[in-house]
């Protein structure tokens, strides 16, 4: 079984505070993009055992692909075991839950392949034991997330447009960034000003309120990505903001020819540049 795991964007991403149990309270509105991982399941006799096109990505436990069919297997009392293999098209440790989605891909290719007859909603209560984005990643399309990120309200799918997005070699630590906000001088999105233009389909909305208060501090641990974004608006972009805790900058454009010319600015000296659309629509109850 062949399974698709999309990427998600951030097109607001809001930390309101540090709760007691020592998470964070988010809010934040997602989408999911058409830059997708492929995740291949095969059954075994017993064990799960985790392959890749990608060198650098973990084939251990530590995987969240592997703590996904481990929660199955162990949930729902199953007495096979999975070979996963995983074609990366997502850029590791970039701000777009390529983990979690994977994690994600798993629960849902298994449930199938297993045959195990659990609906989208309790493999998504299944994910949230592994990460707070594989709720969303589970169901895909567009939605608020609240609480530690899965307290999800859906949203229409956003108007089409075409996205760009340019992640820099060096990564950033999602602990140390949210160890190093400041409440005190957050300037805080408009989150409901968002979901009113997602609703609307109103891209002019959307470009105009695009934001993450987590910006300010990756800025500050990695300057090329405040260079990267200036770099996009600089070329036109409708729309630009860092995507989950980073590194990966993001534009939002209307036409192709404009993602085009974004996309061979930044590609003269970035490995990692890609054009892709919004998908924004949820996943069906069936692979």
């Amino acid at each position: 079984m062949i399974v698709k795991a999309p990427a998600k964007i951030n097109l607001t991403l809001d930390v309101i505070r540090k709760r007691s149990d020592g998470y964070h309270e988010v809010e934040m509105v997602m989408t999911t993009v058409d830059l997708a991982d492929r995740v291949y399941l095969e059954e075994r006799e017993h064990g799960i055992h985790i392959e890749s096109d990608n060198g650098f990505l973990p084939l251990d436990r530590s995987n969240l692909a592997w703590q996904a069919a481990s929660l199955l297997i162990k949930r729902c009392g199953v007495k096979k075991g999975a070979d996963i293999y995983i074609e990366k098209r997502i850029p590791m440790s970039a701000g777009l839950a390529g983990g979690s989605t994977d994690a994600a891909a798993v629960l849902r290719g298994l449930n199938e392949l297993w045959q195990l007859g659990l609906t989208l909603d309790e493999l998504a209560e299944l994910g949230a034991a592994i990460g707070s984005d594989v709720p969303f990643c589970v169901y895909g399309g567009t939605a608020v997330a609240r609480g530690r990120g899965e307290e999800l309200e859906f949203l229409p799918a956003p108007p089409a447009c075409w996205v760009v997005l340019a992640k820099p070699k060096n990564g950033v630590s999602t602990k140390e960034i949210y160890k190093r906000l400041r409440f005190n001088q957050m300037t805080h999105p408009d989150t409901q000003g968002m979901i009113d233009a997602v609703k609307a389909a109103d891209l002019d909305g959307i470009c105009s309120r695009l934001a993450n208060v987590m910006e300010p501090v990756t800025f500050e641990l990695e300057p090329e990505v405040r260079m990267i974004k200036d770099r996009l608006a600089q070329y036109g972009a409708d729309g630009t903001v860092m995507s989950g805790s980073g590194p990966t900058v993001f534009a939002l454009c209307r036409s192709e020819s404009r993602a085009e010319r974004l996309y061979n600015g930044l590609k003269g000296f970035m490995d990692e540049v890609h054009i892709v659309r919004m998908l924004g629509e949820r996943s069906s109850e069936h692979i």
